[in-house]
């Protein structure tokens, strides 16, 4: 503590006075939901008792109001639920801000808190409150509501709080290397990601407070804070967009165990969770021809296990090329389309020519499919007089006389042999691998080549409920992802959060994530974050060496512990006597392979010795981060206080698999113990 004696007499006294006004507003609120609780339920019976008497009119009057206290009700027993969180530790944070109306002491916290209409604590992203954030003392300003606010920043002060007790405190500057930083750095990690608002750094809270921009895309080196930055800015936006809540807000994510260890961060915000999906479950949504999707983590899986025949073939179609292609195979394959004989039966007589009409001329600027709903929509309506069961006959009927087929999977198919298709691969394909999309599953990579194809062929229903999304780990999505994300997500505004360096998709690489502004070049802003806050400086200098980086800035100060190298011996006893060494030290240690088939037979191993190990794999949906063991590409977006890398003898990662080398190493945060891999000092 740097303050003195007075000070921090001072700030005890503040404390005390502000817990107690947050302790008996808690009260209020408490006594206020219990008395319009009890009022609910009088009302319910007053409705049922009187339900024969009041005319509709007055039952929508009395219904309307009832809702509208019961919207003012929910959002006070959310504001009940955020006061209560922070009953022992209101407050991070304080600024001595002056401006032209005075001098004000400005205490931050997790959420606000007024007395007589002045605030005793500001939310941390309140206007005022990115002071903190942005600017060591002097000439300051920030954006208010009203317009620029100029004023002079005095002092910054950090606290640590807890059991309503001041812990720490210290006067500090702007200096990433500060106390409180360094600190919360230094700490053990627990098992599910935590908030970052007291240490949120000046570079993060540019993305975390940015709403000029529609699309955000942020390129991070490993450790720099992209998916915290993720959550808090979405934090942000719940509470400054006006009418946005958690149900608008949709979070793309590796896998579900990603989603589970960054499940903790909104809640302790003060916010609910938002809508959650992977790419695969998303698409879903598009795909009615097939039972199942294959995950993104089994498409890779098939690569690094070394099971895959056709890694051209998947290159080929997870490149930006293909889109091409399948467009122009789209647009001949409907150019073709013709009606081959009229409508002649006993309810129904059109001849061919004003079939064709309809098709070629009237709904040309439609998709072929819609171009057949509107077909026979207007037919419904000029012979039926818009029989609705009429028009799904006559669709029937057009099918039947129509010159090529409608059915999805054959189309999609019939792609593979199209000239188009043999013009830009320049190679056969086998008939036993395109029968496999007969199947009853289909491939990550046919799922999105297959929804892009039925996109071309009819409107698949666009998404209005969505106004933000956010992408965790974008590297590992081609340009065509993102097209169909923008296709379908119509009112959706995009934060995009990767690493090219991070790349574990084998047969995708972007140079730089700028280059999809491409994709989103209505109002697109690339930012980048160069600084990591994860890994030791020894262990930041090994994972520059696997992919001959020198742009990575090292915030956490040296802990002069090395990275050791191994070469398997006695397996069993390296890695329990590694795995006992680093638990005296260390709450979360992985054990991270190259893939599933290593992961198991290291669990079997070991799970005998150590009753807490977790086999972390493709479907595991629950996570524990004390000790497990995972496949590499399933570590990719978390970390642990230290890390075992493992590959079999004859495994070892090769230079074409450097970057889920680099994803492994960089997962730790103070120990890193390397086997069977060369030391290439």
């Amino acid at each position: 503590m740097n303050l003195s004696e007075e000070e921090l007499k001072k700030e005890k006294k503040h404390l005390e006075l502000t817990i107690n006004l947050l302790r008996n507003q808690i009260s209020t609120l408490a006594q206020d939901l219990y008395d319009n609780e009890e009022k609910q339920q009088e009302f319910k019976k007053f409705i049922w008792d009187t339900r024969s008497e009041l005319d509709p009119t007055e039952m929508k009057t009395i219904m309307s109001n009832n809702n509208k206290e019961i919207e003012d009700l929910e959002v006070k027993a959310k504001y009940y639920m955020k006061l209560y969180k922070i009953q022992n530790s209101p407050y991070f944070a304080k600024i001595v801000f002056e401006s032209d109306e005075g001098k004000d002491d400005i205490y931050i916290g997790l959420t606000y808190l007024t007395e007589n209409n002045e605030n005793i604590i500001y939310d941390w992203r309140a206007p005022i409150s990115s002071v903190f954030y942005d600017y060591e003392p002097g000439e300051v300003s920030y954006e208010a509501p009203g317009g620029i606010i100029k004023g002079y920043l005095h002092n910054k002060r950090q606290f640590t709080i807890e059991d309503g007790k001041i812990k720490r405190v210290f006067d500090s500057k702007l200096n990433v290397q500060d106390e409180m930083l360094q600190e919360v750095l230094a700490n053990k990690t627990d098992e599910y990601m935590k908030n970052i608002v007291n240490t949120i750094q000046t570079e993060q809270n540019a993305i975390i407070r940015n709403v000029k921009d529609k699309n955000l895309i942020v390129q991070g080196i490993a450790g720099s804070g992209k998916t915290s930055v993720a959550l808090h800015r979405i934090a942000f936006l719940l509470y400054k967009i006006k009418n946005l809540t958690s149900d608008k807000v949709l979070i793309f994510a590796p896998n579900q165990v990603f989603s589970e260890y960054i499940s903790n961060v909104l809640p302790e915000l003060g916010e609910e969770n938002t809508k959650e999906t992977t790419f695969s479950d998303f698409l879903e949504t598009y795909i009615t021809e097939y039972k199942s999707i294959e995950s993104f983590t089994s498409f890779i899986e098939r690569y690094y296990k070394y099971e895959e025949a056709y890694i051209d073939l998947i290159k080929f179609k997870q490149s930006n090329e293909i889109i091409t292609v399948m467009e122009e195979y789209i647009k001949n394959y409907v150019n073709k389309a013709n009606f081959t004989n009229e409508i002649f039966n006993r309810d129904l007589y059109i001849e061919k020519s004003k079939l064709n009409y309809y098709l070629k001329e009237r709904y040309s600027s439609l998709p072929l499919f819609e171009r057949l709903e509107e077909i026979s929509l207007k037919i419904s309506e000029m012979e039926f007089r818009g029989n609705k069961s009429k028009a799904k006959q006559i669709k029937k009927w057009l099918k039947e006389i129509l010159n090529i087929s409608t059915d999805p999977k054959e189309i999609y198919k019939n792609f593979y042999k199209s000239s188009e298709f043999k013009t830009a691969y320049q190679k056969e394909i086998p008939d036993s691998y395109l029968n496999k999309l007969n199947d009853k599953n289909i491939s990550f990579e046919d799922a999105c080549l297959f929804v892009y194809m039925k996109s071309l062929l009819m409107f698949l229903g666009n998404d209005y409920t969505i106004e933000q999304t956010i992408i965790d780990e974008a590297q590992d999505y081609n340009v065509l992802q993102y097209i169909l994300l923008k296709k379908i997500l119509k009112k959706s505004k995009f934060t995009i959060l990767g690493d090219i360096n991070q790349t574990i998709n084998p047969y995708y690489q972007y140079k730089s994530l700028e280059d999809l502004k491409m994709v989103f070049n209505d109002s697109v802003n690339y930012i980048e974050l160069n600084k990591t806050y994860r890994s030791s400086p020894e262990i930041i200098e090994h994972t520059n060496k696997i992919l001959g980086l020198n742009l990575v800035s090292a915030i956490r100060r040296d802990t002069h512990i090395p990275v050791i190298f191994r070469n398997e011996d006695n397996l069993k006893e390296q890695l329990t006597n590694d795995i006992n060494t680093l638990m005296k030290d260390n709450k979360s240690i992985a054990i991270i392979t190259k893939n599933d088939s290593e992961a198991t037979n290291i669990y079997k191993l070991l799970v005998y010795d150590f009753k807490d190990l977790v086999l972390i794999r493709n479907n595991s949906k629950k996570f524990s981060r004390k000790l497990v063991v995972i496949p590499s590409y399933m570590a990719k977006g978390l970390e642990f206080d230290a890390s075992i890398i493992y590959t079999d003898k004859n495994n070892k990662y090769t230079y074409d698999e450097r970057y889920l080398y680099y994803v492994a190493c960089t997962r730790s945060q103070h120990h890193l113990i390397i086997y069977n891999q060369e030391n290439k000092e």
